[in-house]
Formats: C-alpha cells, sequence, structure tokens
C-alpha cells in the first residue's frame, strides 16, 4: 500500500503555539500545531464542530488569522487562510472581539 499523496502547494512549518478560535457566540483555547501561508492545523482543547469561518489568534504572534474550516476530525482541524491582520496598534472595529479575547489569553 502506498503513501497517500500529499495536495499541498507549500510546505507546512510546525507551529505548536498557542491560540484562541473566536467566532460569534464561540471562544475556545487551541494549539495551532503547523501553518504556510495558505493554511493550518489547529488542534481544540475540546471536541466541538466549529463554523465554516473562524478567527485564530495567535497569542504570542498578536495575530488574527481569518480562515475558512476545511475539515474537522476529533480534535483537529485543517483551516484554509482567508487574512491576517495585526491586532497591535490601532485596528478595524471587525476585529475588536478577536482583540479582546487576545488580551484576555494574555497578550500583550
Amino acid at each position: 500500500m502506498t503513501a497517500p499523496q500529499d495536495r499541498r502547494f507549500e510546505p507546512r512549518s510546525p507551529a505548536n503555539t498557542r491560540a484562541v478560535v473566536v467566532s460569534p457566540g464561540l471562544e475556545l483555547p487551541c494549539q495551532l500545531i503547523d501553518h504556510s501561508a495558505q493554511g493550518g492545523r489547529i488542534r481544540l482543547d475540546r471536541n466541538l464542530v466549529l463554523p465554516k469561518v473562524v478567527m485564530v489568534i495567535d497569542i504570542a504572534q498578536g495575530v488574527a488569522i481569518e480562515a475558512q474550516v476545511a475539515w474537522q476530525k476529533g480534535l483537529e482541524a485543517g483551516l484554509k487562510r482567508i487574512g491576517q491582520a495585526s491586532l497591535r496598534g490601532l485596528i478595524p472595529s471587525r476585529l475588536s472581539d478577536a482583540r479582546a479575547a487576545w488580551l484576555r489569553a494574555g497578550g500583550r
């Protein structure tokens, strides 16, 4: 039996970073397992079905990553990156919930 083919166009880099998944009515701690320019993989603290679009807050980097959930299996989910914005300094009002979650999680 052959190994499954990796269909990614870009290699993913390991991250293993604390993060928070934010969506309307949802704020859940998670781990950012790996990432690339096009997407990433997270591991949730609880087995919970994610909505189609989420914000993943990288606590250490102070960055909000808007992403579509491409797949979810158990505690892990694969994400397709839509956009990214810094949570430091002035931010657009659409990122106010993400910034508040970042500050509650210990971001500076």
